[in-house]
């Protein structure tokens, strides 16, 4: 089992702290939640994660080794691999050359790339459009190819920003279902989204940010019925 384990963070732009001495974990084989109203600090907390800016205090511990300084290049090499909400695919490539270039830039030998290439379009359900150029993708089937470039990587943890943003009901119900194979098959996932409802359908424990700090953490059913978290955040008529 690994652990990625953030301790006491902090980053402020100017006056304004956005982030207030935050601290979460996630293991290997679990979905956590990173949820919370608008401007609460989540994108920022993801973003020191993933190493595209640094905390000011505090420390991110992958294992023992403290890798909260380092870049994010450096962190990707380790095992944390991130998806944005943007869309991060290459628009005029097809399917299977997204896969392919990703593979190539990791530096895995020439004929071991098709057979890898193969091995991912059949484990994500891609052959269906495996020739299609990427702009002409739907939201669901970008998303799968997101996904399956970043495995391509072979990560120890994950964190997705906003994953259920612009795709429709049946594929939210797709991809909860590769989440979920992706923790059986021992990673651990960080989610942030502003679905909440099929978020916590999925997760193992969530953590509330409100006001630039946790303001409650645990299992979804815990969560929701924490009396801060239905005032400041969910309302009391929330239900899964």
């Amino acid at each position: 089992m690994h652990i990625l384990e953030v301790k006491e963070i902090t980053k402020n732009y100017g006056k304004r702290c956005v982030v207030r001495n935050l601290s979460l974990c996630v293991t290997t084989g679990e979905i956590v939640g990173l949820l919370g109203p608008n401007g609460a600090g989540k994108t920022t907390t993801f973003y020191m994660i993933v190493g595209m800016i640094k905390p000011e205090n505090g420390s991110i511990f992958l294992d023992s080794e403290d890798i909260g300084q380092l870049p994010m290049y450096q962190k990707a090499r380790r095992g944390i691999g991130y998806l944005p909400q943007e869309p991060s695919i290459f628009r005029k490539l097809t399917v299977r050359d997204n896969l392919r270039a990703v593979l190539e830039i990791k530096g895995y030998p020439d004929a071991e790339i098709s057979g890898m290439v193969e091995d991912l379009l059949d484990e994500f359900n891609l052959r269906g459009f495996a020739d299609r150029n990427g702009y002409r993708l739907s939201g669901g089937e970008r998303r799968r190819t997101e996904i399956a470039r970043a495995l391509a990587l072979k990560p120890t943890f994950i964190l997705f920003d906003e994953p259920f943003t612009g795709i429709d009901p049946i594929a939210i119900i797709e991809l909860k279902k590769m989440l979920t194979y992706l923790k059986n098959k021992g990673l651990g996932i960080l989610i942030t989204d502003h679905n909440v409802r099929d978020t916590l359908s999925i997760t193992d424990r969530a953590y509330i940010i409100n006001n630039s700090e946790v303001l409650a953490e645990g299992a979804p059913e815990t969560i929701i019925a924490n009396p801060q978290v239905k005032e400041a955040y969910l309302g009391e008529e929330f239900r899964l």
